[in-house]
């Protein structure tokens, strides 16, 4: 090599002097105080993680021999600001003796921000929004000009939500690190209601007739509603309002755009497109972007067309830090990437997602925070042994952690992972179907997650051989009905997938049909539900119509049921089951070639679905060797004809020794356990754990501190 001036010339001949004495590793620095000029070492670090990006490639390019303990990038402590995507592709891999980890220094907090701080808040001076504002809340309100801060792309309230792709969220504002509210009505916990919806028609949903106005298939109607009360009339900006609501079922949401509002008839016009359903009286939503509705605190509104930002700050504004998100690209790209580690980094405020990691092999994502972002926080698309480990993921705008991985067809697994993550607060702007987890494909693992505090779903899981394992669930579907924790459905092919040692706790859906702690749906099949417990967790085991499912050695206490089996496809649902049905069951079977390996040798119940008899009648379901305390056994339907339920012990009332919170969970006479043959759950090893990331874990939500808010 010929000696420059070159400072990362330098640089690697320093690299080569210490693999030469021994060295394991070599490192990289980056500082907001450094320079890309700088060889990048710690006392002269660089500015910018891309010229780190850089120093490394070019290491790898120009040294045949590289450190077995891989290639560190320090980041040091501070803020960095994100204005576009961050990519690593297949060149900048590592390798398994050589892997490359971009971390934060040790003891430091680095930040990858996709917003910008927002310090100039005056006091309300401006008249338009003054004649807006109700008088009483000026001297609470403080305003601050986003132009004058180069914030001129404010982007566009959408009509997202259920049956609909996730997409960036337009601008928000967070202050202490909190999402605040854009100004609404009625405010945050309140709801208005439909008065009527001027169409006739009929709605049919799980065998109920319900009275509907919409009566028009895939959601095509009028598109208007009334309402009730006058406060629309006192709106004086019509451009630009939305309507977000649970239009026809408590497990699909919307948003829609207000064209018009009729005050002399009070209802409201609607654009397209409609809610998927269309609307149904006495269902609930709420109005939202209105300046005349910025009337408490924590609530915010921006006027596009002036770029005036107004805020009622929950605390002394001049003591908080308000920051606006302004990246709608993903923060970061990792593109068949190998041996690629990011770790200990915060992402944070910005209106898409934080992390998306497609294909490659033993990627890992490590003890960061992704909080605050506008749509999910961490994708894993495809790739094997890709994963998440000790993240804390919260204040998310829709998904926590979607995994994907694993080839269907040949039932090759994946491999990726997410393990010990803390995941709430999320579906913060879609509510619905956007789970903390969402898990899809062969052969990927779930566990030691703590999951809680959302509107609807937990973890949507599809595919084969997932495991589930030793994570703990509570407080999700507080605002839906017809929810799962975990939920699956509409595919007899999806096999093999296990869900076991998990806790799940003080579940309450308060929608129609309310909440399901394992819902097998619509003819799901093949799962075991093995070494679980079930505390006040609503209709705990519910197997919706499939095969083959089996409910065995867990612990049910306060549900209601504890397990539940019925035949859909024998009844009400038999329509969508049989072929050429909306379930599209048969099609799903023909996908994957059931009958043949590796589906035939795998799963030989599933390849002789169509001899047994009528594939739409459950079949081979076992409830075997189960604890149940209190609440209610079990609701079998009548339509059932096949099912094995042996060995469980049920005892209606809820004994003193019985304390799901402590542990202490099974029969003081160990004879009952034997006599059944059940065995005792791991209680203290479910959720999360310390680790080198982990110091502490989040205080237990208890039923106590959940009814009467203390402990």
């Amino acid at each position: 090599m010929r000696l420059n001036n070159n400072p990362l010339t330098l640089l690697i001949l320093l690299f080569l002097l210490s693999c030469s004495s021994g060295r394991k590793e070599f490192s990289f620095y980056v500082s907001p105080e450094g320079n890309d000029m700088n060889p990048g070492s710690i006392s002269q670090p660089f500015k910018s993680i891309e010229r780190a990006q850089k120093a490394v490639l070019t290491l790898k390019q120009e040294n045949s021999r590289l450190p077995s303990g891989g290639i560190t990038v320090f980041v040091r402590k501070g803020i960095y600001p994100v204005h576009q995507t961050f990519r690593l592709t297949r060149e900048d891999s590592g390798t398994k003796n050589c892997p490359v980890i971009y971390r934060a220094y040790p003891g430091e907090d680095v930040h990858l921000i996709g917003g910008e701080v927002v310090s100039d808040f005056k006091p309300l001076t401006d008249e338009s929004a003054k004649l807006k504002i109700e008088k009483k809340y000026h001297d609470k309100i403080w305003q601050a000009d986003l132009k004058t801060l180069g914030i001129s792309d404010f982007g566009t309230i959408k009509p997202t939500g259920f049956g609909r792709d996730c997409q960036p969220a337009p601008l928000e504002l967070f202050f202490n690190g909190e999402p605040m509210t854009l100004a609404r009505y009625p405010n945050t916990g309140e709801w208005m209601k439909i008065v009527s919806v001027p169409q006739t028609g009929k709605l049919v949903y799980a065998g109920e007739e319900r009275v509907s106005r919409s009566g028009i298939p895939s959601g095509r109607h009028y598109g208007r509603f009334e309402y009730s009360g006058d406060r629309p009339s006192s709106w004086q900006k019509e451009d630009d309002i939305w309507l977000h609501g649970y239009w026809t079922w408590d497990w699909a949401d919307s948003y829609v755009k207000v064209g018009k509002i009729d005050t002399r008839k009070k209802e409201f016009i609607l654009t397209e497109p409609h809610g998927v359903y269309g609307y149904v009286k006495g269902q609930r939503y709420y109005a939202l972007n209105i300046p005349e509705e910025l009337d408490s605190p924590g609530e915010w509104y921006l006027d596009r067309h002036t770029g005036k930002l107004y805020f009622w700050a929950p605390s002394p504004v001049g003591q908080g830090v308000a920051m606006v998100s302004v990246l709608e690209n993903l923060m970061v790209q990792m593109d068949s990437t190998e041996y690629v580690t990011l770790e200990g980094i915060t992402f944070e405020c910005s209106r898409g997602e934080a992390i998306r990691m497609t294909g490659g092999n033993h990627n890992v994502i490590k003890g960061c925070i992704v909080r605050n972002m506008g749509s999910n926080g961490i994708t894993i698309e495809g790739g094997t042994y890709n994963g998440i480990r000790d993240c804390d993921v919260y204040n998310i705008g829709d998904g926590g952690i979607i995994i994907q991985g694993g080839d269907r067809k040949t039932l090759v697994a994946a491999h990726n992972f997410a393990i010990n993550n803390h995941i709430h607060r999320y579906s913060r702007i879609n509510r619905t179907y956007r789970p903390a987890i969402s898990v899809h494909g062969v052969g990927n693992l779930l566990s030691h997650n703590y999951i809680h505090d959302a509107p609807h779903t937990g973890v949507l899981f599809g595919g084969n051989e997932n495991i589930l394992e030793y994570n703990e669930i509570q407080s999700i579907a507080q605002e839906t009905g017809d929810v799962g924790a975990f939920y699956i459905g509409r595919d007899w092919t999806q096999r093999g997938n296990i869900i076991r040692y998990n806790y799940f706790h003080h579940l309450y859906g308060p929608g129609l049909y309310g909440v399901n702690a394992v819902y097998l749906d619509d003819a799901a099949s093949g799962t075991t539900i093995y070494g679980n417990i079930f505390y006040q967790a609503g209709s705990a085991a519910f197997v919706g119509g499939g095969h083959d499912n089996i409910v065995e050695n867990n612990v049910f206490i306060d549900c209601n049921p504890s397990i539940h089996l019925d035949a859909r496809g024998m009844n009400w649902a038999r329509k969508e089951m049989q072929r050429g049905g909306s379930s599209e069951m048969y099609k799903k079977l023909e996908a994957v070639s059931f009958n043949t390996p590796p589906y035939s040798t795998r799963y030989p119940s599933l390849a002789k679905i169509l001899d047994w008899g009528d594939p739409c009648s459950p079949k081979g379901n076992v409830f075997r060797a189960n604890l149940s305390y209190g609440g209610k056994w079990k609701d079998i339907d009548s339509d059932v004809d096949e099912v094995v339920i042996e060995n469980n012990y049920i005892e209606k009332e809820i004994p003193q020794y019985i304390d799901a919170d402590k542990g202490r969970i099974y029969p003081e006479n160990e004879q009952i356990l034997k006599d059944i043959g059940f065995r005792k759950i791991p209680f203290d090893s479910i959720g999360l754990y310390t680790d080198e990331y982990r110091k502490s874990l989040p205080e237990k939500t208890t039923l106590k501190n959940i009814t009467q808010g203390t402990e």
